[in-house]
């Protein structure tokens, strides 16, 4: 492994690519010397591409004000040549992203990506890191495929499964058959402010598009297996979600109800999650929250105002666990979205490569 890598943000102007600017600003790892965005923002400063639409709520790193930003896809070669891997997270049509991911992996450049357009492609890992860290393992496939020595592209799952695949891995050895999650998913996930998107104030919408064929089908790859080099889905548990976008500025909560064919009891459930750790936290990376996955027995815990910042927005909160008339079991879980669920969970998963020696 490398003292320090050079990378590279792909969409620095939008949402996720400003929290990404904000998360890699001091990254003990990872060193910013490329920001690009499309060929309107090319050419021009960061602070001036971004201009008034710097979302977060800290300013912009000083180090990166005056970068001058490239044109995402023209400076390709020229991006890649000049880095050791790039993150992407761009506002595209799919197959744009897709094909964008792709030249930049065959030109020798590793993308981690927060975009679902290469989550369905059998042999592109889909990683949390604390769940399925050995995906990885199908990069050699996807290098052959590519044609490509370093190149190759790793995605993180989409935010809104980040709260709840957490929470039900652990107890899969149960053998989980059916699974309801509802979600409620804050503006931000949508690239939106209540600034930017007045009508959300005091107002649910019931329709995220695209989201609940994510949330049904990903957390079967991602709880897949790797046969002939490539990752296979599980058939089970049969999953159907809701997700429904609510007026908070960040922070998916979900409600979940489990049904399992060897029950446990809750006092395991609960003892299972106090105790599980995954691959991040036996390598200490960086951006790894000490204790992953946090109970709380308080009937009105976690909420999100309080708890979507745990361990810097990496942990995950569960709460509420009982018995279900329906289901074996219910219980409510939360995850930030912009941080476990986009920028810092294609951050870990990066730290995760580089470890592992993928990056190198």
């Amino acid at each position: 492994m490398k003292e320090k890598y050079n990378v590279g943000i792909i969409g620095a102007t939008g949402m996720v690519g400003q929290r990404f600017a904000i998360l890699l600003e001091n990254h003990p790892w990872f060193n910013v010397t490329v920001l690009a965005a499309s060929s309107r923002s090319a050419g021009k400063t960061y602070k001036e591409a971004v201009g008034e639409r710097w979302f977060m709520d800290v300013p912009m790193p000083k180090s990166m004000e005056n970068m001058i930003v490239k044109d995402a896809d023209a400076d390709i070669n020229e991006i890649a040549s000049s880095v050791d891997f790039v993150f992407c997270a761009v506002n595209m049509k799919k197959d744009e992203i897709k094909a964008l991911e792709e030249k930049y992996a065959k030109a020798e450049c590793p993308v981690m990506s927060n975009n679902s357009a290469n989550r369905g492609v059998p042999d592109v890992p889909m990683i949390i890191p604390e769940v399925n860290a050995d995906h990885a393992a199908v990069i050699e496939t996807q290098r052959k495929r590519l044609g490509t020595k370093r190149g190759f592209i790793s995605v993180k799952s989409n935010c809104s499964i980040q709260s709840y695949v957490p929470a039900l891995s652990p107890l899969r050895k149960f053998g989980i058959t059916d699974v309801l999650a509802c979600t409620y998913q804050a503006i931000s996930g949508a690239g939106k402010t209540f600034k930017t998107w007045p009508e959300m104030v005091d107002n649910i919408i019931p329709f995220i598009g695209g989201e609940e064929e994510k949330s049904e089908k990903e957390p079967l790859k991602v709880w897949g297996e790797i046969k002939d080099g490539v990752i296979v889905n599980a058939e089970k548990p049969s999953i159907t979600t809701q997700c429904l976008r609510v007026p908070v500025s960040n922070g998916h909560f979900a409600a979940v109800f489990v049904r399992f064919e060897n029950k446990p009891s809750m006092d395991e459930i609960k003892k299972i999650w106090k105790e599980y750790s995954g691959e991040p936290q036996a390598l200490k990376l960086p951006s790894a929250p000490k204790q992953f996955l946090n109970y709380f027995e308080e009937d009105n815990m976690p909420q999100t105002t309080l708890h979507r910042n745990l361990e810097n927005g990496m942990a995950i909160s569960i709460g509420r666990l009982r018995p279900d008339t329906q289901y074996d079991y219910k219980f409510v879980c939360l995850s930030h979205n912009t941080l476990r669920g986009a920028a810092g969970g294609a951050v870990e998963m990066a730290e995760l490569l580089c470890a592992k020696g993928y990056l190198d």
